[in-house]
């Protein structure tokens, strides 16, 4: 059966396909909402480690208002996010989500991914009237979970595939920070990427530099929690502000489609190259073409940069490459940078990397 809206003939059995998945992304919006307030409070955690809880069992555990909780896991178990036996009215968390959720040292971890939905949209009002007016936010300007999320989120990946796949997917880089190299983390955010590359190569000296000086202060404070403290260090520094003639390798962890001046970036990275060394830039999986785009991860990733990237870009009057930004446009960038040299060198399903020589 077909009706007819604004001289446009519509078909039910597609309208309601459509209604039903807004519908379904509404309960996902508000679903991500209590994710981020079960990480804040423990209540994943707790129900990880038990074999099994009551609403008012789990209250009790995590000292929360046992209402809340009731409804607080009626959502998650809709969801899948926990397990519900209707016989014993309890719930569980399965070997699958309790990983994913509650496991921070695994790189199955997602927990971090509901810090930087609760930190974007609570940017909203902003975003919106930029949309409008023009203009950006600041990564600074931001709720202060979108710093501890970006690393919760990024820090399982890294571990994973950093040392295991993407140095060794480099040209000669390996062999050197084995033997001892100099290496630049630049958007080192809280220090992840660098201090698991520092615990990886212990003979070469490792220097994050970011503009968010909270981030930095982090960062310190981890790489002494790590026992790198001798080998690393952080310092608040603009990208385009690198020492000319010093390193072996520069890293780019998801961060230069954010910045302002990313030519600037590179430019100042094919400066504080040593001759043979490498620019490693790692970017969010997007495809050649926009349609490439059109799945789950361009979704996540163009959403992302819609309220954060593009908008950090955009507050200091940059280009706006954004996170789903294409090869070429990268490319280009490097090669306007002055690197003669650009290819894609690994990749995994969340991310694109490329290293950039000559």
């Amino acid at each position: 059966m077909a009706y007819a809206s604004n001289k446009r003939e519509i078909d039910q059995d597609k309208m309601m396909d459509f209604v039903g998945k807004v519908v379904g992304d509404f309960g996902a919006s508000l679903s991500s909402v209590l994710a981020f307030i079960g990480q804040k409070l423990g209540l994943y955690a707790a129900l990880a480690d038990s074999d099994g809880m009551t609403p008012a069992e789990l209250a009790a555990a995590t000292n929360t208002t046992e209402r809340y909780v009731r409804e607080w896991l009626v959502n998650q178990a809709s969801g899948g996010y926990v397990h519900y036996d209707p016989a014993s009215g309890r719930y569980s968390m399965l070997p699958e989500q309790a990983v994913a959720l509650t496991d921070e040292d695994s790189p199955f971890f997602v927990g971090g991914g509901f810090y930087v939905v609760k930190a974007m949209m609570n940017a909203q009002p902003r975003i919106m009237d930029h949309f409008k007016n023009g203009g950006g936010m600041l990564w600074g300007e931001h709720d202060e979970d979108l710093f501890v999320g970006t690393e919760k989120f990024f820090r399982p990946g890294y571990s994973l595939h950093l040392i295991n796949d993407w140095i060794p997917s480099l040209t000669g880089i390996e062999e050197k920070l084995k033997n001892g190299a100099n290496v630049a983390d630049v958007g080192c955010g809280h220090g992840a990427s660098t201090i698991i590359m520092a615990k990886a190569y212990p003979n070469s000296k490792f220097h994050g530099y970011d503009v968010h000086e909270r981030s930095v202060e982090t960062a310190r404070a981890r790489a002494g929690e790590a026992g790198v403290s001798d080998r690393v260090t952080f310092e608040v520094k603009r990208a385009r502000e690198l020492p000319d003639g010093h390193f072996d390798l520069i890293c780019f962890f998801d961060c230069l489609h954010d910045m302002a001046d990313p030519v600037g970036a590179m430019r100042a990275a094919k400066g504080a190259l040593v001759p043979g060394g490498s620019c490693m830039i790692v970017e969010p999986m997007a495809g050649r073409t926009v349609e490439e785009n059109f799945n789950v991860i361009g979704r996540t990733f163009s959403g992302a940069s819609t309220l954060c990237c593009t908008s950090n870009s955009l507050a200091e009057n940059g280009p706006a490459l954004g996170a789903v930004a294409p090869d070429d446009e990268l490319e280009k960038v490097a090669r306007d940078g002055g690197f003669s040299e650009f290819r894609r060198a690994a990749e995994t399903p969340f991310n694109r990397i490329f290293e950039a020589r000559g």
